[in-house]
């Protein structure tokens, strides 16, 4: 009977109506269509594993290096390094299960989580490791750049108790802010598409929630631009360095090739940090500005009907918390890894090319010497 009644409907209704129909139903399967096609746990379950390897491998790394008596002079950068790491394998396996387990019960929260506890629980976990990843980014972008700018007062004042100490300062203030929402000061809140949480953006009636959603961003941004100028300043210093220790010897020629490498390096940190984290940081300032929050495209509000740039945000939005996730699995790869295992190669093809066009200039030097000396032989015979 119903669906004689909707042909029924179809068969009676005008042309224009039936275009008009045909369209909405086109515009709302391409909505689906492009939504749906970012919700999936594959990602999840890929960022978990491979966060978990490339973490686990860093701390391996880091773990025997520290053992060795011969890098004291090392350790507070193997802190640092070691405490990114950890940090980041700890983000991955306190969010990432529960993101598989809301993909395993329908994209429906309240199946896992009918209290709402769960919720600011994984609000706090990446508000945490989020700042922690990028506080510790910036930690490590000041002890190099304190090493190679001021190398006697570094190695006179920069001991491990005193990077430890800081390092747990930047964790007891960090995790103090991400509590904040618990205390009444912001709100957690469930982002579409439904299986995780994170501060909200929109709603300026909860108490002191533009407060924090303002300050995580400017924090974020804060960071980066820590990062950033200590990096440009180290690799500043390195090449004033370089420059004069140039020359022939072998301390000479190791202290280039190490220049070399640390500077892909920095610059490698640098664009990591700018494509995973200014994504969301910006987006954020933005959706806040307008008021608006991923929140508003829940599915399970069936009530209202989200308009297209809302849409559009949250589908970004998405976007940019994975690309934010993503720094957590980039991390030990950029810091410590690809260091020993692509940075060397790199090295040794420049140097390759640079000893090939050296030895074509002898040769060229030599053609044309020996071109040289031809006419004054002749002129003698």
């Amino acid at each position: 009977m119903p669906l004689s009644n909707s042909l029924d409907t179809r068969r009676n209704a005008s042309p224009g109506e039936m275009l008009e129909s045909n369209k909405s139903l086109r515009e709302s399967n391409v909505t689906k269509s492009g939504s749906c096609g970012s919700v999936s746990v594959v990602f999840p379950i890929t960022m978990m594993v491979t966060g978990m390897v490339g973490n686990s491998l860093a701390l391996m790394l880091v773990y025997s290096s520290y053992r060795k008596k011969e890098n004291n002079r090392k350790k507070s950068f193997l802190l640092c390094i070691g405490s990114l790491a950890l940090t980041d394998l700890f983000g991955q396996l306190l969010t990432s299960p529960i993101v598989i387990s809301v993909y395993r019960a329908d994209l429906k929260w309240d199946r896992i989580d009918s209290s709402g506890s769960l919720c600011a629980f994984f609000g706090v976990c990446m508000t945490t490791f989020g700042l922690c990843s990028l506080f510790f980014a910036s930690a490590m972008a000041i002890e190099r750049a304190l090493a190679i700018t001021s190398p006697h007062w570094y190695s006179n004042h920069m001991k491990a108790s005193v990077t430890k100490q800081i390092l747990a300062v930047i964790l007891c203030l960090v995790l103090f802010f991400s509590l904040l929402p618990v205390a009444g000061v912001g709100h957690y809140t469930l982002q579409w598409p439904g299986t995780w949480c994170f501060i909200s953006t929109g709603d300026r009636e909860v108490p002191g929630n533009m407060f924090f959603s303002v300050t995580f961003a400017v924090l974020g941004i804060f960071s980066l631009l820590v990062t950033f100028s200590c990096n440009v300043v180290t690799i500043r210093g390195l090449v004033i360095r370089c420059k004069t220790k140039s020359g022939t010897s072998q301390s000479s020629k190791q202290w280039e090739r190490l220049t070399t490498e640390t500077v892909i390096q920095l610059l490698g940190i640098m664009c990591v940090l700018l494509i995973c984290w200014v994504p969301l940081l910006v987006l954020m300032l933005r959706m806040i500005s307008t008021q608006t929050s991923s929140h508003h495209c829940k599915p399970a509000e069936v009530s209202f009907t989200p308009s297209q740039d809302i849409q559009v945000d949250c589908n970004f939005f998405l976007t940019a918390i994975r690309l934010a996730s993503l720094n957590q699995i980039l991390d030990p790869w950029v810091y410590l890894l690809l260091r020993e295992i692509i940075l060397r190669k790199f090295c040794q093809v420049a140097n390759a090319v640079s000893n090939c066009s050296i030895d074509g200039q002898k040769e060229t030097q030599t053609a044309l010497d020996v071109l040289n000396k031809q006419p004054s032989d002749t002129n003698g015979l």
